[in-house]
This record gives structure tokens, C-alpha cells and sequence, in this order.
């Protein structure tokens, strides 16, 4: 335990089986609406503000029965900056979600008890987060922990007699005025090694740790931290995600994931492992080292795993542990393997030997299969592999077939099973998430969810289509290209072209709120979103491919999709921009110096500017050496040598074209200095350029003012030079 479509989508509907958008409680009727005011309903046109207006679905779960299904609901009041998240209830048959908690809280992680009675959850009524749980058929809730400064997530085991929760504990003096108590108006930090600050914060000797505790009589007493005075983080920084860790059903034994590495070890290593805690006798041992169990003979036969191994799920028999594990150290965007640990015999098996592409979200059907999601063809779809175990002594498993059951131009983001139904998060570029059933046997697909109704009856979306884009070195290539709503094709449009980031993020049937394609459309844009070359779900080859190659194929793959879309006679090449975040503004950057004038207009957020700074400045030293392939001062490694020679900053005398800029402040990621540096460059040498900096964002933006300041600018921006 932890967290209405158009035509297009090509996803039908059950007759009788769409929601109503009403919600029932106490007898009273709260409308599920996104406020959109005469106005925008007579515009009809999907602007930041409708965008900041709709119903932000979040984590869902099926009921053991199968036949309801909780969800969290957020909306957001942009006067206040903030949003509020309340718990619903969906008949999965079909009828008015309930509402089940209210507007004085914030309720968030549901997740059902064993007998699907009751329900689990964490709200901020009392003041700071702590577990509550509400009797399902009556609505009482009662507070169940109640834990100094509160908690940050927990998991309560299925016999409910256990439950462990989240809570940071201090471990390591990094404070100068813990370290000199004289000097307490000091500000200062210190440190004698990495990691100095990971993703938006600064290391303070302080880090997460599991607590086990006593759930007795309707309340959790104060737990064990079974990590105590341990130097690192379970869940692991920077996302602290509960999914990392696992109860068995018995609730005798907890599963979790770690890097227990510090220092520059942990900088440069992505060498984290599943850990096994026995409640009874307080021990923990690693699932993943074999050599570091040396009382049992068994564990001698697994490989050692020197890459990710994270999120444990064990069998419903308790003897397995599935979990997804990469092979190659250093490298985060490596194959996400599905493994299965047998605690019989020791064995370590790769089920997804035969199958190029990642496992996620890890659910057990019954004790012989597993079913799974994984990004095919720039989509998610939900997959299904059988347990067999091997002959003989053989810690291997045979290639095993991976069934893809569902299909269609849609993501699947999570599901949930119970029995023979399924539940899960579903999402297209026209459509944000909405919950849909779907038949394990058929994959067909049901809507049950509607929560934003009313913007898709009164807002126009744009056409998306599929298309095949021939790349420079003969390859294929899928590209998505979002129209404008009302598209002429006698007409004549500007058009984008979208930069991903990550870089090894996939351009699928994504729904985003900072970089939403069908928003950039209903302003009067193509847009123009290419899967280039170091992207999942073509193959690990297609993915690997851009690693130590920045400058190469993926960017010459941009230029193809935009140059190919740009030859159709409604795309005026005289007005074609260029945008994207992280390694997208990156892309943004290199491509300044390199587009053989194309491009009218750019806008970078969050871009890595100069290679030899940004190894120095960011904080996960994985990710650069392999990315970069290895540090600037390695002058024998000719990778490295190539990606440092094609730093963006390096091509600045070719710049031409008016630039905006948007960074945070507390980007430890890829740190606003980057795009301090690229403003100052654009500036001095008289490129029009505009940067946006905000004080209180790291790499995204996700404030609601700041997010409508960013679209204004961003918007504006292109309207001035493109328009």
C-alpha cells in the first residue's frame, strides 16, 4: 500500500459507463466542474488559464473486491497559489464518484485495508501529516499517527498489525552552528565531500528513513528507525517515492530500496540494491550482493548487480521478490529489466531477457505471472510475462514471451488489479489523466472518469498525427504533429519545433502542465515533436545511441522532422521557432549556433550551456560522465574530448536569433549559472534576448502564478517573432 475523450483517440466507450460529473456526500452534490467562465466558454480556446482550471487526477487504487476505485482529485485557486487535493470514490460499473474527504484538508496516498472496508490516507487536518483512516461506508475518519512534525508517507501492512512511515532524522552535523554552538547566528555549511546539494536542496545531515511501528487499537505508536544512524536516504533522493518500498503479506519482512554509498562513491554510482528487514529479529540483509550473505550458501549464485535495482513487490506467496534492475552502472536511462529474486533457492532471474524495452509499475498475478508497463513505439502500454522457474540448479531463467496486452495511441501511466479487473492512470496529448477499466483478457479499454468535462466540451483541441519522418542515416523515425484547432491546410501556420529533455525521455501520448503540445497548438501553432535518437521505446540501441553523441544523430534528427513537417505548404518556413527544457534547452542552445537559419525565434529552459562549467556545477556525476563520457580534463578519452569540443557555448559567434531564457534558482540539476552564462553571451554580442529567472523554482516550474507568468512570457515570445 502507498499513490471526455474525442473521436480521435480512437478509444471507445462502454454505453452507460461514462460518470456523470456529480459527486455525492452526506446527501449533498458536489459538481466535479472546472469553472470556466462565459468568456472562455464563448472563446473556446485552451489557454494557460483553462489548463490551471482543470482537475488533476492523481494516485488511484482498485479495491480488493474490485468493484470501487479511490483516486486523489487536485484544483487548483490561482488567487491563493496553491491547490487542494481531496479523496473520491468511483463504482467501477459505472456511477457518481463520491467525494470523501473535505475541503479543510488535504488528503493525498490513499490505499484500502485488507478487508476493502476502510481506507488509508495522509491528511494535514490536524495541522501537519499524519495517517488517517475512514470507515468506508459511514465517511468517519479518525487520525491514526500522530508523529512529531509528521510524516512523509507510510505503508501499513496487510495483516494491519505493522506499519512503517517516513520521517527525516538528523544523522550528520553539516551545520555551522551545530558544529561551533558558540557561533549560532552563523549561516554557514560545511563539508569534506559530495554530494553538497542533490536536485533542489542542500545537504544538512539530515536524510529519510523507514520507521517500523505497532498498529494497536486504531493508532500507531512511535516506530523503530530500522536505518538509524545510517548516512543515507530509503526511499532514495531526489524523489523519495513510497513505490520503492514493500510489505510482504504476511507482514513480517519489509523490502526496501537504497544507495548506501556516500560521497563521491555516491556522486558517480547508480549502484542502489534491494534490502530485506526482518521485523522480528531487526535484521537486514541485501538481496542484490550476494557475497554479503555469506551464512547462506544459496545467494552465492546470484550475479552481482551493480546498477539500479529498485521497487520491490513480493509474490502473494511471499517466496519471490520482483523488482526492476539495470545492468550497466553509472548509466540511469539503462534498460529497466524485470527480475524475480526466489528466496527458495537463492536464484536471480531476468524475465524480460528476450524484450527491448523497460518494466515498470510491477503488479503479481498470483504466483506464476507478472504484468507490467512498458513505453512501446511512443506509447505505454500494459504488458503481462510468466514466472517459470528454471531447470535444474540454474540461477536463469529461459527467455520468457512478454505479451502486450493492451494497444493504441495512449499512455498508461500506473494501474492497479484485483482479480480479473484492472484500473489504471491513462493519458493522450488531448486528454489529462482520467481512470479507465481495462479487461485483462481483451485489453479492451472503458472510461470511467470525466473530471474534466467541461473543458473538452467547451475547448477546441488541435489534430494529432502520427507521423514517419525518413532520418539522415535511413532510419525511421515517429514524430507527433499537433495542429492548430480549426486547421486550414489552405492556410499558412508558424510552426515548432519541440526539444525533449532528459535527454532519455520518451515524446509518447504525454499530458504535461509546464510543456502541454495542444496548449502551444490552440495559440496558432504546428507543432512538431520528434522521438530522435536517445529515446525509450525503439529499442535499447535507438536509446543508448546519444550517449557521448549530444552534438550528433539526435540533432541532426531534429532538423529532420522540423525540415520535413516545414516543406507542407500550410507551414510558413519563415516562421519557425525552437523550444525546449533541460536537455531540450540544451538542444535549444547547440542549435543557436547550428540551424543554418531556420529558426526565428528560440526559447531555452533550463539548458546546459557549457559542458566544462556544468561538470563541475552539477551535483549526480553519473549522469555527466555518462553522458559527456567521463570529466573535461581527461584529455585521453576521446568521447569525453568530442562531447566537450561541441559545448554549446562554443558555437556563441554564430548566434543570430532572438532568445528567451528561463531558469530557477534552486536548479542544482543543471544550476541557473548555466543560463546566466548563455543570457550574458546572447547580450554582449547584441542578440535580442530575454531571461526569466524565478526565485522560489528548481527545474521545473510548478507554482500556479509562476506557471502563468512563465506561459505570458513564453507565448509573448513567440508572438513577437514568429507572429
Amino acid at each position: 500500500m502507498t499513490g471526455t475523450l474525442k473521436s480521435w483517440l480512437l478509444l471507445p466507450l462502454v454505453a452507460g459507463v461514462v460518470l456523470s460529473c456529480g459527486t455525492k456526500k452526506n446527501n449533498m452534490t458536489t459538481k466535479i466542474d472546472n469553472g470556466l467562465t462565459p468568456q472562455e466558454k464563448q472563446e473556446g480556446v485552451f489557454t494557460p488559464e483553462v489548463m490551471w482550471k482543470m482537475n488533476r487526477i492523481g494516485s488511484s487504487a482498485l479495491s480488493p473486491d474490485g468493484a470501487s476505485v479511490v483516486f486523489a482529485l487536485t484544483k487548483y485557486d490561482m488567487a491563493a497559489n496553491k491547490g487542494q487535493t481531496a479523496l473520491y470514490l468511483s463504482p467501477v460499473e459505472g456511477g457518481d464518484p463520491v467525494m470523501l474527504t473535505g475541503q479543510e484538508e488535504n488528503a493525498v496516498s490513499p490505499s484500502w485495508s485488507a478487508d476493502g472496508g476502510a481506507l488509508w490516507y495522509i491528511s494535514d487536518r490536524s495541522g501537519s501529516d499524519q495517517l488517517w483512516k475512514m470507515d468506508v461506508a459511514t465517511g468517519h475518519a479518525v487520525q491514526v499517527s500522530d508523529i512529531a512534525e509528521g510524516i512523509a508517507g507510510y505503508g501499513v501492512a496487510p495483516s494491519e498489525e505493522k506499519a512503517y512511515y517516513l520521517k527525516r532524522v538528523p544523522v550528520e552535523k553539516r551545520l555551522s552552528a551545530d558544529i561551533y554552538p558558540d557561533m549560532a547566528a552563523s549561516k554557514a555549511r560545511i563539508y569534506d565531500d559530495l554530494m553538497a546539494r542533490h536536485w533542489d536542496y542542500w545537504d544538512e545531515g539530515n536524510y529519510m528513513h523507514i520507521f517500523v511501528a505497532d498498529l494497536k487499537d486504531g493508532k500507531l505508536s512511535e516506530g523503530v528507525d530500522i536505518m538509524e544512524g545510517e548516512p543515507w536516504d530509503a526511499p532514495m533522493a531526489p524523489y523519495f517515492d513510497g513505490s520503492e518500498i514493500a510489505w510482504n503479506h504476511a507482514g513480517t519482512q519489509l523490502a526496501y530500496t537504497c544507495k548506501k554509498m556516500t560521497g563521491v562513491e555516491y556522486a558517480v554510482s547508480t549502484d542502489s540494491d534491494i534490502y530485506l528487514y526482518d521485523v522480528a529479529s531487526g535484521e537486514t540483509r541485501n538481496i542484490c550482493k550476494g557475497d554479503e550473505q555469506p551464512l547462506d550458501p544459496r545467494l552465492k549464485r546470484m550475479p552481482v548487480m551493480p546498477g539500479y535495482d529498485k521497487y520491490p513487490v513480493f509474490s502473494p506467496d511471499d517466496k519471490k521478490i520482483a523488482f526492476r534492475s539495470m545492468r550497466r552502472p553509472g548509466n540511469e536511462s539503462d534498460k529497466d529489466r524485470l527480475f524475480v529474486w526466489n528466496s527458495e533457492d537463492g536464484s536471480m532471474s531476468d524475465l524480460t531477457a528476450g524484450f527491448d524495452y523497460n518494466a515498470s509499475n510491477v503488479v503479481w498475478n498470483g504466483n506464476d505471472e507478472l504484468w507490467f508497463i512498458a513505453p512501446i513505439a511512443a506509447t505505454h502500454q500494459i504488458c503481462k510475462v510468466p514466472y517459470r522457474p528454471a531447470a535444474g540448479d540454474r540461477p536463469h531463467y529461459d527467455l520468457l514471451e512478454v505479451v502486450t496486452v493492451t494497444s493504441g495511441d495512449h499512455d498508461i501511466n500506473a494501474f492497479t488489479r484485483a482479480g480479473d479487473r484492472i484500473v489504471a492512470e491513462v493519458t493522450t496529448i488531448s486528454m489529462a489523466t482520467e481512470l479507465f477499466g481495462i479487461d485483462p483478457a481483451s485489453g479492451a479499454m472503458t472510461q470511467l472518469t470525466d473530471v474534466n468535462k467541461e473543458v473538452y466540451d467547451n475547448v477546441k483541441m488541435g489534430e494529432v498525427r502520427k507521423r514517419w519522418v525518413k532520418t539522415t542515416d535511413g532510419k525511421e523515425m515517429l514524430t507527433w504533429v499537433v495542429l492548430p484547432p480549426d486547421f486550414d491546410s489552405t492556410k499558412k501556420y508558424p510552426a515548432l519545433l519541440y526539444c525533449q529533455g532528459g535527454p532519455q525521455s520518451v515524446v509518447s501520448q504525454f499530458w504535461s502542465y509546464r510543456w502541454n503540445l495542444q496548449l502551444m497548438a490552440a495559440q496558432g501553432y504546428v507543432v512538431v515533436a520528434p522521438n530522435r535518437r536517445g529515446l525509450p521505446s525503439f529499442g535499447q540501441e535507438w536509446l543508448d545511441q546519444i550517449s557521448g553523441d549530444y552534438s550528433g544523430q539526435n540533432i541532426r534528427d531534429y532538423l529532420s522532422a522540423i525540415d520535413d513537417v516545414a516543406s507542407e505548404p500550410w507551414v510558413d518556413r519563415n516562421r519557425l521557432g525552437c523550444v525546449g527544457a533541460s536537455y531540450g534547452g540544451y538542444s535549444v542552445f547547440f542549435l543557436a549556433g547550428n540551424h543554418d537559419k531556420r529558426f526565428k525565434a528560440f526559447i531555452a529552459h533550463c539548458g546546459i550551456f557549457d559542458f566544462d562549467s556544468m561538470y563541475g556545477e552539477t551535483e549526480e556525476l553519473w549522469f555527466v560522465n555518462n553522458d559527456y563520457g567521463g570529466p573535461y580534463w581527461d584529455k585521453s578519452n576521446a568521447v569525453a574530448q568530442r562531447s566537450y569540443a561541441n559545448s554549446p557555448h562554443k558555437f556563441v559567434d554564430r548566434w543570430d536569433t532572438p532568445i528567451l531564457i528561463f531558469t530557477g534558482e534552486k536548479d542544482f540539476r543543471i544550476p541557473y549559472t548555466q543560463s546566466l552564462e548563455a543570457f550574458t553571451a546572447a547580450r554582449v554580442r547584441g542578440i535580442p534576448a530575454r531571461l526569466v529567472a524565478f526565485e522560489n523554482e528548481a527545474h521545473q516550474v510548478f507554482k500556479p502564478q509562476n506557471s502563468l507568468v512563465w506561459n505570458r512570457e513564453f507565448f509573448g515570445w513567440l508572438d513577437k517573432y514568429l507572429k
